[in-house]
């Protein structure tokens, strides 16, 4: 209202000198008198005068406005001039209001800022910032306490604490992350993402130790490792204890001495026969047990080699086909993109897809529905994956983890060992297996590897 006031105040102004002039001419080419001249001559000059008086003043109002927001300086505000007429008095309301408005905006923006500084400095993941130069923009107490340096001014100064974890943060790129052990106390897993501002482009790391959740980690394995050996080597030695125990017995009461020689009664010497057999069987089955316990603790390490997934799925089928086909039992396969490779040891991901597919098999001997789908592509979440599925009765969500847990297993045959060291070579692969599983529908088994 008030800049459309003033247009109209310039307006008034410039029709007014043009009448002036107007009838000045006209007076002076009709009267022929110079005093005409004059007096409408001055008059032009003072309407010019004023005219120029109240466009620099509304020009300088217009300069002061956005100078105050070319320079952020919203503690400036515009007087009510009521001299110079409403139109100036409307022009420095809009002004005043427009300023507040940005200098509202400014202080929400503020406080925006200042919070999220507090969130930085109060929560326990370290935050660290560093330009394209390695000059540190951000970083948090919490980052500070975990890497053990006060002050950080160049992303070099990580080589104070571990020149590894500065290797390792060099080589890290945006979207990934790493687990490092820097010390006996301190186990770092750290984050790369990059962000641009201004033009700029900031590499963020967030740092988080896990020692703590590591060691409990390690006590839950430890116990959970502990009730197997229990349970499986109590399963064993209390019968054999047992058997002992009632083998003293027929020793003493079926055992007899005759002219000097030590004679046992025929009932007593099938109870022995039998009770050294049983024990001879549950030590076997003992010693059984520790062979497998060695296989699984002594994983070798990965021999990574670059091949083609469609490869290893058609070795895999290859090497099944005369018992999928003798079970009647369909295959299907899809790899997408066709020439998808995977970095990995070859030979271990075979077993654990010659694994799984077994277990499909076994889960499909009741199904009307015999067939088994393998899938290999890349996900959402830039990860590649080899997905091997069957339409069996599926898998109760009470025991979904537990098939992972070794020596667990519902079948009358097997050792309950197949899965815990299938996730234990991905595991080694820096990968996962997960299982998703729903009851007399689908239970989809995936291979995910890191790009």
């Amino acid at each position: 209202m008030g800049f459309k006031s003033a247009i109209w105040k310039i307006t008034y102004r410039v029709l007014l000198i043009v009448l002036t002039a107007t009838a000045g001419i006209y007076l002076c080419l009709s009267q022929g008198s110079w005093l005409f001249l004059l007096i409408f001559g001055a008059l032009l000059l003072a309407q010019t005068i004023e005219l120029i008086r109240f466009n620099t003043r509304t020009n300088e109002k217009l300069t002061r406005f956005f100078d105050a927001i070319q320079y952020a300086d919203f503690s400036s505000s515009f007087t009510a001039d009521h001299k110079l007429g409403k139109s100036y008095f409307e022009l420095n309301q809009s002004l005043n209001k427009v300023l507040g408005e940005f200098k509202k905006a400014r202080l929400e923006k503020e406080e925006q800022v200042l919070f999220l500084q507090i969130i930085l400095r109060h929560i326990q993941t370290g935050i660290v910032s560093y330009d394209e130069k390695g000059k540190i923009g951000l970083i948090n107490n919490a980052a500070k306490q975990l890497l053990r340096i006060p002050q950080l001014k160049d992303i070099a100064d990580l080589s104070r604490h571990s020149e590894l974890l500065l290797q390792e943060v060099l080589k890290l790129k945006a979207g990934k992350g790493i687990s490092l052990k820097i010390d006996a106390l301190v186990h770092l897993t750290v984050r790369s993402t990059e962000v641009k501002v201004g033009g700029k482009k900031w590499t963020v790391l967030s740092l988080q130790d896990i020692h703590a959740e590591l060691k409990q980690n390690e006590l839950e394995a430890w116990q959970n490792l502990t009730k197997v050996l229990r349970h499986e080597i109590m399963n064993s030695i209390a019968p054999i204890a047992s058997l002992a125990n009632s083998l003293q017995t027929v020793l003493k009461e079926d055992i007899f001495e005759a002219q000097g020689e030590l004679l046992i009664e025929k009932e007593g010497y099938d109870d022995l026969k039998m009770g050294l057999e049983t024990i001879e069987s549950r030590s076997k089955g003992l010693i059984n047990f520790v062979q497998v316990y060695r296989e699984y603790t002594s994983i070798p390490a990965p021999f990574l080699s670059d091949f083609p997934v469609s490869s290893l799925i058609e070795d895999v089928l290859t090497l099944l086909k005369e018992d999928l086909m003798h079970h009647r039992i369909e295959m299907e396969s899809a790899v997408h993109p066709a020439d998808l490779q995977l970095t990995a040891d070859q030979e271990q991901i075979q077993m654990i897809l010659i694994n799984l597919i077994k277990n499909a098999k076994e889960a499909l001997s009741l199904s009307p529905n015999k067939r088994i789908s393998i899938q290999a592509g890349i996900g959402l979440d830039q990860y590649k994956y080899i997905q091997v599925t069957d339409r069996g009765p599926g898998i109760p969500a009470a025991s979904i983890e537990d098939i992972f847990v070794p020596f667990y297993t519902t079948k009358k045959e097997g050792n309950g060992i197949g899965l815990a060291i299938s996730r234990q070579i991905m595991n080694l692969h820096k990968g996962s297996l997960d299982v998703q599983s729903i009851p007399n529908e689908a239970t989809a088994f995936t291979l995910k590897f890191p790009l």
